[in-house]
């Protein structure tokens, strides 16, 4: 029986393994270039209510006499309306504003003022909102001035709201965050307690609210704030708005019923303006 024949590689075709095998080694080795994955742009809550802020400057024009409103979106349109008279594109244009911290913002950025006594009657008001319901009725004053925005938006012949989507309830009373009621200082108690009864029926928490230091908070009209908590939506707004004026003490609510014109939302997927 002849042997087995056994194949040992010549120096040559060593040589060819190893060249191949390097070969191989070099492709596998990673490339010096990596692909980097781009991160998609996050959209803030900040810059949602920029861009209500934005829409609703069109609503402005030259000659206007305007009611500035006050917290963080609103706050957002007077910064606009600052650039825009600074660069020339607004003239002749009066604001009255609705707090002391908007009237400071609004001089500092050189915005004429004025005041309900001056001018009784405005063209336009803008300002922001902390609940808008499928009917256009409004929660306002968590920002503590809802006693002056009331009037100067009630003197306004167009009241525009901005809003980011998060403000969007199915009731007034439904995101079960604050609805303040401005009372007078003497014998808070008394009527935070009947305010707290008044709508024992939706589950009310009343709560008297403090400042930064523990201590009651103050409106620029030197009184008290009673803020409602409720666990399920109000029944009747229009009844609950009465009824809580009805009470002595009560100097107004937070309840803007039947008072917008327009309300531009700003969400995911764009800026959309709702009319009645």
């Amino acid at each position: 029986m002849a042997a087995a024949a056994t194949f040992l590689p010549s120096p040559a075709s060593t040589s060819s393994i190893q060249r191949a095998s390097s070969r191989f080694h070099l492709r596998t080795t990673p490339s010096k270039f990596s692909v980097k994955c781009q991160s998609v742009p996050v959209i803030t809550q900040d810059d949602l209510k920029k861009q209500a802020a934005d829409k609703a400057i069109e609503y402005v024009k030259s000659g206007m006499v305007l009611g500035l409103g006050t917290g963080s979106t609103a706050a957002f349109v007077v910064d606009k309306l600052g650039a825009l008279l600074k660069s020339g594109a607004l003239t002749d244009i009066v604001g009255v504003p609705t707090s002391k911290r908007t009237q400071e913002q609004a001089a500092s950025l050189g915005i004429p003022l004025s005041n309900l006594d001056a001018n009784p009657h405005l063209d336009l008001a803008i300002d922001g909102a902390d609940e808008v319901d499928p009917n256009l009725d409004l929660v306002k004053g968590r920002g503590g001035a809802l006693l002056r925005e009331k009037m100067v938006e009630a003197a306004s012949d167009k009241f525009v709201v901005v809003v980011d989507d998060s403000k969007l309830v199915s009731g007034l009373g439904g995101s079960g965050l604050a609805m303040p009621v401005e009372v007078v200082q003497f014998c808070w108690n008394y009527n935070l307690v009947r305010l707290q009864e008044l709508f024992k029926g939706e589950g009310c928490e009343a709560k008297l609210r403090l400042d930064g230091n523990g201590k009651p908070y103050v409106t620029d009209n030197s009184n008290y704030i009673v803020d409602l908590y409720f666990k399920t939506p109000i029944k009747d707004s229009d009844a609950a708005g009465k009824e809580i004026k009805a009470l002595e003490g009560v100097v107004e609510h937070g309840l803007f019923l039947d008072m917008a014109t327009a309300v531009i939302i700003a969400g995911g997927e764009g800026v959309s303006i709702k009319t009645k």
